[in-house]
């Protein structure tokens, strides 16, 4: 194709799927732009398609926020929404308001993150900060000792809780199902490594369009299974204390 011959430039854009942010009071919209050089005669040349996403912020959100006004405001502005939409954002910021706030102030700028920011729950600490272009090596942790796997683990929890980084661990089956295996044949060993590894797939399940990944390694069933067995557990806890506060009683009364 001759530089001269090309003409004109055709742009299509195409709204797609709404989700909330993982972290932030924010919304993702997903679209598609679609570009096409026409020649001089108004035939395609050459097409290209490209799938993107918008961040919409929402820092003035809060508990006691019109929902219905602000989904309208929204809609008003974005014009990759549907006006058809309108109740499935009112929905969307309803979920925002009333999602439960994470331990500490969190700042999710377009930054690298700091390890001493992810601290999702008390116990995991490490002094290190993650590159997704050493995916490979912390991978091949998951194949080592228990504190080797739960370092592993933290380290793509880290990558897991940036959005940009979702795609490329997406196209990493290797990691993912590393992953879905430690945590099936492990959790029992260690708590601290099964929760680290449920929240990286807490960090896929937060975006509609990687439940498929949750479905495929079974992660639901499995945290189900975690959840039944700490409960009887707790409950085996229960009944223990309550014996041997019952013993202790009785020989305080003798």
């Amino acid at each position: 194709m001759q530089s001269e011959d090309a003409r004109y430039l055709k742009r299509k854009v195409k709204g797609g799927n709404l989700d909330v942010h993982p972290t932030e009071k924010a919304l993702v919209v997903q679209y598609e732009v679609e570009a096409t050089i026409l020649g001089e005669m108004g035939d395609p040349m050459l097409g290209e398609r490209k799938e993107c996403q918008k961040i919409i912020r929402l820092k003035s959100l809060n508990a006691n926020t019109d929902i219905a006004s602000l989904a309208r405001k929204v809609v008003e502005e974005c014009k990759l929404i549907h006006p058809s939409k309108l109740a499935e954002v009112e929905q969307l910021l309803f979920y925002l308001q009333n999602r439960r706030k994470p331990n500490g102030k969190e700042k999710r700028e377009k930054r690298q993150v700091k390890p001493r920011d992810l601290t999702p729950f008390e116990g995991m600490e490490i002094d290190e900060e993650a590159n997704i272009n050493n995916i490979d090596d912390y991978v091949e942790l998951l194949y080592e000792d228990i504190p080797e796997k739960v370092r592993g683990s933290t380290l793509i929890l880290q990558l897991a809780r940036n959005p940009d980084n979702l795609e490329e661990l997406l196209q990493n089956e290797t990691a993912l199902g590393a992953l879905a295996r430690v945590l099936r044949e492990d959790w029992k060993q260690s708590v601290e490594l099964a929760t680290t590894i449920i929240y990286v797939f807490f960090c896929f399940s937060s975006f509609s369009q990687f439940h498929g990944l949750i479905t495929h390694y079974k992660i639901g069933a499995l945290c189900m299974n975690i959840i039944e067995h700490e409960l009887k557990r707790y409950d085996l806890w229960q009944d223990e204390l309550q014996k041997k506060k019952k013993a202790y009683i009785l020989h305080c009364g003798m």
